[in-house]
């Protein structure tokens, strides 16, 4: 199978994923609204937009000579995440069966982009800038500081350190997602986990927002853990970089919040981020 064939399978099924959870979360007068304040919205939030989108492609560059980059600085720290956790990620999968390699596997594709690309369908029907905001600094400042992880530190993840004990489950089950995982990342760059991280922001953000949207919440937090839990069963990535992409996915929500801290966001008082906490 080509790239542009699985390409064209996971855009479809994102497509009705996205349909799907429009019409239910959003509903058509989400819709209409988003149509009426289309260019008032888009006027008020192209610079955050925009820093994403920059951020995006830097990291698209840079991922091209990153892993040279690298070896020249020649951080791996590999053997030091194996030694703090050992065989983790080994003895998680000793729960293994189909049904969940199946499940982990459409959490880890289909769900994670869902995930991503859902909040700025949602956020930009709301009557106020902030959420959208929010979401479009806090995926910028996990891509950035991703990249700067990924550039300073050489990290293999557990399949390809102690592929006897950890099985690469993902791609031995549907070797074709290889194809399509190798065009964005290298082998290389494992910590800390973007799976983690942007799965945390997201699910953070639709914490904030379950007044609004508590069909979204209920969606977005147990999508997130799935995501989370798979980078593992998957054996993809190490309770390390779990650990530490959860840090920078709740660093990064932070960070947002703070900067929009200004305006007036749906759910306010909710309080998550109330300096007086």
């Amino acid at each position: 199978m080509s790239l542009a064939e699985i390409a064209g399978r996971l855009l479809i099924g994102e497509i009705v994923l996205l349909g799907v959870a429009t019409v239910l979360f959003v509903g058509w007068s989400g819709l209409r609204r988003a149509k009426e304040q289309f260019r008032e919205r888009l006027t008020a939030t192209y610079p955050y937009l925009g820093l994403l989108i920059g951020v995006l492609a830097v990291n698209k560059v840079a991922r091209e000579f990153g892993p040279e980059l690298s070896w020249l600085i020649d951080w791996n720290i590999t053997g030091l995440i194996h030694a703090i956790e050992g065989d983790f990620v080994g003895k998680l999968q000793s729960i293994a069966t189909p049904e969940l390699t199946a499940y982990f596997s459409f959490m880890y594709i289909y769900g994670y982009v869902f995930l991503l690309v859902f909040p700025f369908v949602a956020y930009f029907a709301l009557p106020e800038d902030g959420p959208l905001k929010e979401t479009a600094i806090a995926y910028a400042v996990n891509y950035g500081l991703g990249l700067v992880c990924y550039i300073l530190f050489i990290s293999y993840g557990p399949r390809n350190l102690i592929p006897d004990v950890v099985d690469p489950l993902l791609y031995a089950t549907y070797p074709q997602s290889q194809i399509l995982t190798g065009e964005v990342n290298a082998n290389t760059n494992v910590f800390p986990s973007l799976h983690t991280s942007l799965s945390v922001s997201t699910a953070m953000l639709a914490y904030r927002t379950r007044e609004t949207y508590p069909g979204w919440a209920l969606v977005a937090i147990p999508t997130a853990a799935s995501i989370v839990v798979a980078t593992m069963y998957l054996g993809i990535h190490w309770g390390t970089d779990v650990v530490a992409g959860t840090i920078l996915g709740v660093g990064s929500v932070l960070v947002a919040a703070r900067h929009v801290s200004g305006e007036k966001l749906p759910l306010e008082e909710s309080n998550v981020f109330d300096d007086s906490s």
